[in-house]
């Protein structure tokens, strides 16, 4: 399996961020980089695969940014994974039990080999574990993980960024 590029946690970073932002409010992409720290340059990138994607959509003008493009409870992690690195099979099976010195005639191999049959059945288990997961209920455990320090400090960034108290859906446990 490839190594999945940081791309991808910064997206979705940038995407919880968003979907826990005041609906109505957008932010630029030089705020939402300044955020975590993170490269102007490289986020627009990946700002414009998300949009692309449909997950998260452009507000012109000089008061626009970006914001969430559908509900938070319709974007999982793996749309926001194959919208960053692709939906291509990780996985290629190059039949390679095909070569050498015990290799029989194209015939022989009707059936994957067991090698090929596990790699598949592991990403189809990855792909569908990230597809259960969408930012909604990520979000929802997020004063637990971050801690309510960090939590509040969130909300008052999003509130100074956007003029608008956020009205989040977040546990407070």
């Amino acid at each position: 399996m490839a190594k999945m590029s940081e791309g991808v946690e910064w997206a979705i970073h940038l995407c919880m961020l968003l979907a826990i932002a005041p609906p109505e409010s957008s932010i630029s992409s030089k705020r939402l980089a300044s955020f975590h720290e993170l490269p102007a340059a490289y986020l627009a990138k990946h700002l414009q695969a998300l949009s692309s994607a449909g997950i998260v959509e452009a507000l012109p003008g000089r008061s626009g940014g970006y914001r969430l493009a559908r509900d938070a409870e319709s974007i999982s992690f793996l749309d926001i994974v194959d919208a960053i690195e692709s939906d291509e099979a990780w996985f290629r099976c190059g039949e390679i039990r095909q070569c050498g010195p015990s290799a029989q005639g194209p015939g022989a191999y009707s059936l994957p080999c067991e090698i090929a049959a596990t790699m598949w059945a592991a990403e189809r288990a990855w792909r569908d574990h990230l597809a259960s997961v969408n930012l909604y209920t990520a979000t929802e455990g997020l004063t637990a993980i971050a801690g309510p320090a960090q939590h509040t400090a969130t909300l008052q960034w999003l509130g100074d960024e956007t003029g608008i108290s956020p009205q989040v859906r977040v546990s407070d446990t």
